[in-house]
């Protein structure tokens, strides 16, 4: 059988990334994640996209899309689960701390605990569902590290709780397994890579600043993972899970990059 050789026209870096900032433009309706999706668009991606025909909106999803698994790619070979991010001293601890989420502080779901129990399910040995008192029970550690929000600001807080790695090794959760996925009680979901899911930073926090976790910042439970952006870190967390299977996440399905991280 002949080799059918493809001949792919020149294309103009300029004239790519124009057409995908009109894509972006009318489906973005926030301006943080519209300049967060838009910056993503480097000559690194046009490269990869000189090889396909960007003619109309689906061929630029498709593009993209690929630009953000392959960013994924190099961020996960990139990491190293051994670097610790900076931690700081109390004096730096960013008072009030902001709020974030994709709703009003007023909004914040009420989680009763009296009634809470930590689901767990997947690829685990221990699957019985796990109260705060139990949590609260394990070994404790704290840090003073940096959250860092995509739209550009960033605020330090001292968060404690226990060392997700424990917690993992504690359910008998295969460790070689790819993902760590989250459902949480305000209809937020994540996933996260195991190689960070058992970094020594990764805590299933279950205070912020000395007290029990506030509503506003999570509780009953937040993953808190300095070294991934503000987005990456679930809050108000009822149900985790391991997988091989991609979870993907609440902005990850709508664009944003998946790994997230350093």
């Amino acid at each position: 059988m002949g080799i059918i050789k493809r001949i792919t026209p020149a294309v103009d870096g300029e004239s790519i990334l124009k057409e995908a900032r009109k894509v972006l433009a009318p489906r973005i309706e926030q301006p943080s994640r519209r300049a967060f999706l838009t910056r993503s668009l480097t000559l690194g991606g046009v490269a990869m996209l000189s090889g396909c025909s960007i003619t109309d909106e689906a061929h630029v999803e498709k593009a993209l899309a690929s630009i953000s698994r392959f960013n994924d790619r190099v961020q996960g070979w990139l990491f190293d689960p051994n670097a610790l991010a900076p931690t700081y001293p109390e004096s730096m601890i960013t008072r009030p701390f902001p709020f974030n989420a994709f709703y009003e502080k007023e909004k914040a779901p009420v989680v009763e605990e009296a009634g809470f129990a930590l689901e767990v399910s997947g690829l685990v040995a221990d699957r019985h569902s796990w109260r705060l008192e139990e949590l609260r029970a394990m070994p404790q550690t704290d840090q003073i590290t940096r959250h860092i929000c995509v739209e550009g600001w960033s605020a330090i807080g001292r968060w404690g709780g226990v060392r997700f790695s424990d917690f993992l090794k504690r359910v008998g959760a295969d460790l070689s397994a790819k993902y760590v996925g989250f459902k949480c009680a305000d209809d937020y979901y994540t996933s996260i890579d195991m190689p960070t899911a058992l970094h020594p930073q990764t805590l299933l926090t279950l205070t912020f600043d000395g007290q029990v976790l506030p509503r506003e910042y999570g509780f009953p439970m937040k993953l808190r993972m300095p070294t991934k952006l503000g987005y990456k870190n679930p809050k108000h967390i009822q149900a985790m899970f391991v997988t091989n299977r991609y979870p993907g996440g609440y902005w990850e399905d709508q664009g944003y990059n998946w790994f997230g991280g350093s």
